[in-house]
């Protein structure tokens, strides 16, 4: 395959795109390799200290942009200085898809667009008019993608069901995870003697802001818990000092442990039931990752959880069913319908899905 591809992001996280041999980086050199050529302009701002970078076939960009208003203007001053593109490809379809929408068009080349949100959810509609605003724009790309590229069965009959007009099928591609790895990994002994006075240990993994509804896991957890069994936080976020100030509320601060920005997958080993409370997910990494660990995951239905195998709950009911798993839930889970044997595969699925958005006729 030999095609030249920009794609445009905005992930800023310290394993992101903005920084060389990070998991996010070795993934975008393999899609460059297979692609034939990758450059990818990369919002970021200045404070980020993120510098151009070239592995193989890929060229990373970062816009180094003084504030976030100025991301737009500093990509196309990048682009211009790139060779032209075969096609553009867009990580979100918001914001980056908006600029995506007016270089594909200005250049006359294919549009694809990755969702990894679940834009039509009422939840998310209802977190914010940014949100609503938001909303409103991806349906207006997605109009206009000549590709597009879901990463859950639930986007893609979202889309449907919403009758989001469409030129092309969605095609389902999952965040790729490395569930092999994640079956291998051994328990801590740091981490197994710190925790090891509580008989049963949930966890919770993600960021401490509103959309990932972190307060449930805890209000659930003090309402129900019995007194030797502990939850154990990995995260951070804006709501951290709140999370803090509702364990201590509740009683419970002595039994909920805030361990900040860690590798998840050193406390799965040691977890005895996983946490996922979400108002919406894309996907849902959590989810996969904590049921290829062989836990059982208690989740909101949201993204995947349902099709791969996690104990569903309304938010409502989330405090029972979590009641209901100390009583008697199970303490082993398998990780069901992942698509992926391998990363090779992934790859493969990908760049195919990129190269079938050059083969649409521009509407």
């Amino acid at each position: 395959m030999n095609i030249r591809v920009l794609q445009i992001g905005s992930d800023r996280s310290k394993r992101g795109i903005l920084f060389p041999h990070t998991p996010a980086a070795k993934r975008q050199a393999a899609f460059a390799e297979a692609l034939g050529d990758l450059d990818i302009i990369a919002f970021s701002l200045a404070s980020d200290n993120a510098r151009p970078y070239i592995e193989g076939a890929l060229r990373v960009y970062p816009t180094n942009s003084p504030n976030k208003f100025l991301y737009g203007y500093d990509a196309l001053r990048i682009m211009k200085h790139l060779h032209r593109p075969t096609v553009i490809s867009a990580q979100d379809s918001f914001e980056v898809g908006l600029l995506a929408l007016l270089i594909a068009r200005t250049l006359g080349i294919p549009l694809h667009v990755q969702v990894h949100t679940d834009f039509l959810a009422k939840e998310f509609i209802g977190h914010s008019i940014l949100n609503r605003l938001r909303s409103r724009v991806a349906r207006t790309i997605l109009k206009r993608a000549d590709g597009i590229r879901v990463v859950s069965r639930r986007i893609k009959d979202s889309l449907k069901t919403k009758n989001v007009e469409l030129k092309t099928i969605p095609t389902v591609l999952p965040i790729f995870v490395d569930v092999d790895a994640i079956r291998k990994v051994e328990v801590d002994p740091v981490l197994a003697e710190r925790f090891a006075r509580f008989k049963t240990k949930a966890l919770f993994v993600g960021r401490f802001e509103p959309e990932k509804n972190p307060c449930l896991a805890i209000r659930s957890f003090a309402a129900v818990a019995p007194a030797d069994a502990c939850l154990i936080m990995v995260g951070d976020g804006s709501e951290r000092a709140h999370l803090e100030a509702l364990a201590e509320e509740h009683g419970v601060r002595d039994r909920i442990f805030f361990e900040g920005l860690q590798e998840a997958v050193r406390y799965y080993p040691i977890a005895d039931l996983v946490l996922v409370t979400s108002h919406y997910e894309g996907y849902g990494l959590v989810v996969i990752e904590g049921l290829a660990a062989g836990k059982p995951v208690l989740s909101t239905d949201v993204g995947v959880a349902h099709e791969a195998g996690a104990i569903i709950s309304s938010a409502e009911s989330f405090t029972d069913a979590l009641g209901e798993w100390f009583k008697s839930g199970p303490r082993t889970a398998e990780l069901k319908n992942y698509p992926y044997r391998n990363f090779e595969e992934y790859i493969a699925a990908f760049a195919e899905d990129i190269s079938c958005a050059i083969r649409v006729p521009n509407a």
